[in-house]
């Protein structure tokens, strides 16, 4: 699995003027605050014209919490469109290794969330969850964008359309520039790591070009600056961190390997030995009774390795 070099050099085209990375969740999250933006890319996802989109309001992302010990969840961007659907979209630039599960929560919260108490399962709308993963997580095709739903297993058939998974893989935009799906448009924006390219994805359609613009003021902004540095250090202290485990955890494979080894060549040693000693206690004519009592092997045992002797003679 492959993870974003998060290198602050990468931020700055040949002119070296700064420019945020998209795939930062903090700059990710304030782009979405953008409403142009976020009909735009929603309007992606649901492959519809953007201007059917009337209307999108960004809603807490700190789920509720209906007993003390519930597990805290905390999403990127939750949206709801006028019509009650709710998008989660998650940007996430290194592998989690429970992803899966960490959707299904998330998705499930959001779905249950929707109903307060004595109201009729009808009411319930449909959720989205979208990830935007900037490493590969399905490797054995190359799809870059799938949706995934509740099917029957045997037929295919859809068993519900009120929960659905949308899954994005930047790593694998295909190379042919001629795709210009909007879904793929704006995933090679959001992939993008120099000014060239967010400026050449910006000629793509009027809500890019808007996405293009919100990251340039987003990137003179000072403040935003110094939140978007401090989750890039961040990121880059976890990723050394999980390199540093991940050597630490190999080494210490490595050697309790090579101690098992040691272990086991000693065993073999033993038992080739006293193999050997049998033999020779046989070519001297001792009785089985003794060669048991000096070696602990059973009868059974010492007839077996006779009769191997024997063949093998």
């Amino acid at each position: 699995m492959e993870s974003t070099n998060l290198s602050p050099k990468r931020n700055r085209c040949t002119d070296d003027k700064f420019i945020m990375i998209p795939t930062v969740d903090v700059c990710f999250k304030n782009l979405m605050h953008n409403a142009k933006v976020r009909k735009g890319f929603l309007a992606a996802l649901l492959k519809v014209d953007p201007e059917t989109i009337t209307e999108t309001t960004l809603l807490p992302t700190i789920l509720r919490q209906d007993y003390p010990d519930d597990k805290l969840g905390v999403l990127d961007v939750r949206v709801l469109l006028k019509d009650g659907r709710q998008f989660d979209i998650e940007m996430q630039v290194a592998y989690f290794e429970y992803w899966d599960a960490r959707i299904l929560f998330y998705l499930s919260k959001i779905f249950t969330d929707q109903l307060k108490r004595g109201e009729p399962y009808e009411n319930l709308k449909k959720c989205i969850h979208v990830s935007i993963l900037d490493f590969i997580y399905f490797e054995n095709d190359e799809e870059c964008c799938r949706t995934i739903c509740f099917c029957d297993e045997k037929t295919g058939k859809k068993y519900t359309d009120l929960m659905e998974i949308q899954i994005l893989e930047l790593k694998k935009l295909p190379q042919d520039l001629q795709n210009n799906a909007d879904i793929i448009n704006w995933m090679r924006f959001l992939g993008g790591k120099t000014r060239r390219e967010f400026e050449a994805m910006a000629k793509k359609n009027q809500y890019i070009d808007e996405a293009y613009r919100e990251l340039e003021k987003l990137s003179a902004d000072e403040q935003a600056k110094l939140e978007y540095e401090a989750r890039e250090k961040a990121l880059r202290d976890y990723n050394s961190q999980m390199n540093s485990a991940l050597r630490r955890g190999m080494q210490r494979g490595i050697e309790k390997g090579q101690k098992k080894g040691l272990e086991e060549g000693r065993k073999e040693g033993l038992k080739e030995g006293k193999s050997a000693l049998i033999r020779t206690m046989f070519e001297n004519g001792a009785e089985p009774e003794l060669i048991a009592q000096l070696t602990g092997l059973s009868l059974s045992e010492i007839d077996e390795l006779r009769t191997l002797r024997d063949n093998d003679a």
